[in-house]
């Protein structure tokens, strides 16, 4: 695994961010387009709280993906709409470092019982966010 990279509980693959959580998202946005990706919305977690009266640290969630790769999943195991479009989570820590995270490939697999059928776009897919990720935080 490389240095940076933490599996934080079951499933979720966390990485260190070297920028604020707006422009960790606003860098996540335009790799996403430039692979063609669709970035279907972005919430801003802190900016909701407020709206609400309350606090919290920097948090933005990123929702993009695209049918070549989401749809041989939801063929195969239509549970897996639960958690596609993909998602990454640009976050604040309690010392003021910002993170990453994503459900990794791997874990959506098993817990959606996917099979042969979508091995080469999981594969596909685990890759991408993982290069993904790694260059909106470098």
């Amino acid at each position: 695994m490389d240095e940076g990279v933490v599996m934080a509980g079951e499933g979720l693959v966390t990485v260190a961010s070297s920028r604020p959580v707006g422009e960790t998202v606003d860098r996540l946005v335009e790799l996403a387009e430039n692979a063609g990706l669709i970035v279907f919305t972005r919430i801003d977690h802190a900016a909701n709280a407020v709206a609400a009266g309350l606090e919290l640290r920097p948090m933005q969630l990123l929702v993009f993906g695209h049918g070549r790769g989401g749809t041989p999943l939801l063929a195969d195991g239509p549970t897996s709409g639960l958690d596609l479009p993909l998602k990454a989570l640009a976050w604040e820590d309690d010392q003021g470092a910002v993170h990453v995270t994503y459900n990794d490939a791997a874990w959506l697999a098993e817990r959606h019982n996917l099979g042969d059928a979508s091995a080469a776009a999981l594969a596909a897919l685990g890759k991408g966010l993982t290069t993904l990720v790694g260059k909106a935080t470098e």
